[in-house]
């Protein structure tokens, strides 16, 4: 017989090695102009135990996610609970982005683990689940591209001449 209770919670875990030290890996999560560079959106992040952590607002618009940072260990870890979101299903438990960072395999690698949890396994939840996992494997994938290819500034074109202003 086939238990079809969805009255737990379920949760995601992503990893990726991105090659830069955790300092750079950690400012990428916790400074508002680089987390708008890796999810395309503003950010609002008071980066302290206790403080908060605001992302995905337009500018000038309320956040799409607003959390509480329960744990914040400078280049190691940083946790995030979730606030309630009117525009969320009813829930009753604590939703959690747990980062971890660790340099295991050398002081250049970063190993960046997410671990969330606390999404209902309710059926209305589901699209919900799908898009919260789905889009940290995407965003966790544009920090590792962000860090390890940072856009080169092209060099400056003073004392050139231009075509027909050679005068």
């Amino acid at each position: 017989m086939k238990n079809t209770d969805r009255s737990g919670t379920r949760g995601y875990a992503s990893l990726v090695e991105i090659d830069a030290p955790p300092a750079r890996v950690w400012r990428a999560l916790t400074d508002p102009a680089l987390v708008h560079i890796w999810s395309g959106a503003e950010a609002q992040i008071d980066a302290r135990a206790g403080g908060r952590y605001c992302f995905g607002a337009a500018a000038g618009s309320a956040p799409v996610r607003e959390a509480h940072i329960d744990v914040f260990e400078v280049n190691r870890r940083l946790r995030l609970i979730y606030l309630g979101d009117p525009d969320l299903p009813l829930c009753e438990s604590a939703m959690v982005d747990d980062f971890l960072l660790d340099a295991r395999k050398g002081p250049g690698t970063t190993s960046l683990r997410l671990l969330g949890s606390g999404i209902p396994e309710a059926a209305a939840w589901d699209g919900f689940y799908k898009r919260t996992r789905v889009g940290w494997e995407r965003r966790l994938a544009r920090i590792k591209a962000a860090l390890e290819n940072p856009p080169r500034r092209k060099p400056p074109t003073v004392g050139l001449a231009l075509r027909g202003l050679d005068y």
